[in-house]
């Protein structure tokens, strides 16, 4: 390890400065999780063909939350069997030994993070979790586990079934549930995607790796930006 990483991660642990993982679809592809570049951020339904970017929007569930949740259910299928590799059991070993100077920024939703045992208290889900989902008319805040009725193993990419549809809904208005994640055309916020907590442990980070993301969206370049301002380092690893 170089030198100066060596010298920087000393200093952070003498001066309790945050040691901070920023992580993206990249750290959960051995794990056979699909990512949304080249073909698998495509969706095909019928004689229609979507890029990710427009079907998973606010925009197309408004007006066709059945096809939205098809493709949602596709992927919380491959989510549900997937297990964490060495990545994940890496990241929680290293918050065994760092407790809370360490932090854990993550952009993916497939609960790996929670399977290796990471801590809620030190994982901050920025783009949302599979595991839940909430009211598409947003009558509550409240989160809801993922309906357990829902079947998730060898799923016909093109059904879902009228028990599984009536799954999918509020049960205080009756609208139609929608993934607990971060779709293309919505922002940031604190409520559900901590924003306002991972630019303050921005400040407190002292070194910043960055895995398996490009951190080509606004928060994760502010936080990047936060670490440098505050003479810390940011270390990439795509």
């Amino acid at each position: 390890m170089d030198e100066r990483i060596i010298e920087q991660l000393k200093f952070c642990l003498k001066k309790k400065k945050k040691i901070t993982f920023l992580v993206g679809a990249g750290l959960s592809a051995e794990s056979g999780i699909p990512t949304f570049r080249g073909k698998d951020g495509y969706w095909v339904s019928g004689s229609k063909n979507y890029k990710a970017e427009e079907i998973g929007t606010f925009k197309m569930f408004s007006v066709a939350s059945k096809e939205v949740w098809k493709w949602f259910l596709y992927r919380k299928s491959v989510t549900e069997i997937a297990r964490p590799n060495q990545s994940h059991v890496l990241l929680k070993e290293i918050e065994n030994t760092l407790e809370d100077q360490f932090a854990l920024i993550s952009q993916n939703v497939d609960g790996l993070h929670k399977k290796a045992g990471s801590s809620e208290k030190r994982t901050f889900l920025i783009h949302g979790d599979f595991d839940y989902v909430r009211c598409g008319d947003e009558c509550t805040n409240e989160l809801y586990p993922f309906p357990k009725s829902i079947n998730l193993l060898d799923r016909d990419k093109d059904v879902i079934t009228e028990s599984e549809w009536k799954a999918l809904r509020c049960p205080k208005c009756q609208e139609d549930l929608r993934p607990h994640v971060l779709w293309f055309d919505e922002y940031y916020d604190e409520k559900y995607f901590k924003r306002d907590s991972v630019l303050k442990i921005s400040k407190q980070t002292g070194i910043l790796f960055i895995i398996g993301t490009s951190g080509a969206t606004n928060l994760p370049q502010t936080i990047a930006h936060n670490v440098l301002a505050n003479s810390g380092i940011v270390l990439f690893r795509i």
